[in-house]
């Protein structure tokens, strides 16, 4: 697929309507609103704070707590762990968590490519990107998760591994401010560098426009999972990318290779969906393929709801997890 500074991405309305009903959508920070806050930490600490305060107003109560202190209990589980308590509360049984089991490690993927720079928003798919970057850190740091970074574009710009110490969060924020400077987008090079150094089990999360041949990711997820890894993968485009929602015939210029191009949108509308909808369903078979979570996320989605939406992804795998786990069958999922 060419690689455009006002190339598309895949199904706006998959992605805008689901999680809708989750919270009203009165209770949401309008993405515009919240770039708007120049310090990036004050950012992911709003989102967080009003994610949290959402859930527990919402049906899914009791819902977050799967992530910091305690799980669901499963065939197997010492009931001398159960939390009465809790039990009392929720008519749910929960064990309490070793200090092993809460203590994850997370990676961070973030493309730092031109391309990143786009937006029609008031601002770019990368101030998005490092804003939900930022938001995943703070919330997995809050929860005692030890959180790594790796910035790239067409080489690996910046590594922090996993930790969990003061002032790690304000390093890891450092980084996600910077503006991106790279040109073409090298998806190769930081998934192999994550394979090749992270040797226990973590969450490894992808968040990238994914304008690049989608071939490639086929042997660096699937050898990612092999080792063990939970892997996400979040494509983040602007909403003019995805629907094709230009009007007049204009000179598009290429942001990571410098090209420009003259597009009449008239003409190009039809066959321009149709290759972005193909590289897009490669995409998401790959990833259905490989037991990947992936979420096609337009720039006009709520952080909230991003975040909503990962953490109810991983506890519909924990659940699947455990129940093959409580029949014999075991496995990565």
């Amino acid at each position: 697929m060419p690689k455009s500074s006002n190339e598309p991405a895949t199904d706006t309305q998959t992605a805008n309507a689901r999680g809708a009903s989750a919270r009203p959508s009165s209770s949401l920070i309008d993405p515009a609103t919240l770039m708007r806050i120049k310090n990036l930490q004050v950012r992911a600490r709003v989102v967080v704070t009003g994610f949290l305060k959402g859930i527990h107003r919402s049906p899914y109560h009791g819902f977050s707590v799967e992530f910091s202190e305690y799980r669901e209990y499963s065939v197997g589980d010492d009931p001398r762990y159960l939390d009465w308590r809790l039990y009392a509360k929720s008519d749910r049984y929960y064990i309490k968590r070793f200090e092993d089991e809460t203590n994850r490690r997370c990676y961070l993927i973030v493309d730092n490519s031109r391309s990143m720079g786009y937006g029609t928003l008031g601002y770019s798919k990368a101030e998005y990107t490092r804003t939900t970057a930022a938001t995943l850190a703070y919330f997995l740091n809050t929860q005692r998760d030890a959180v790594g970074l790796l910035t790239f574009e067409n080489t690996i710009t910046d590594y922090l591994p996993a930790r969990h110490r003061p002032g790690h969060m304000r390093r890891i924020m450092a980084i996600l401010a910077r503006e991106p400077q790279g040109k073409a987008t090298n998806l190769t090079d930081p998934l192999d560098q994550i394979a090749a150094t992270v040797q226990k089990r973590g969450l490894v999360v992808l968040l990238s426009d994914l304008l690049a041949p989608a071939e490639p990711l086929k042997a660096r997820l699937g050898y990612l999972r092999s080792r063990g890894h939970e892997v996400v993968v979040l494509r983040i485009l602007d909403p003019a990318e995805v629907n094709f929602s230009f009007e007049s015939a204009a000179l598009f210029r290429d942001a990571e290779s410098g090209r420009d191009l003259y597009v009449d949108p008239a003409e190009s509308r039809a066959s321009y969906l149709k290759k972005f909808a193909a590289h897009n369903a490669a995409i998401a078979q790959t990833c259905l393929d490989l037991g990947v979570d992936y979420e096609l996320v337009t720039t006009d989605r709520p952080l909230e709801l991003v975040l909503f939406d990962l953490l109810r992804a991983r506890a519909r795998r924990g659940r699947s997890t455990n129940r093959r786990a409580a029949s014999g069958r075991g496995g990565v999922v």
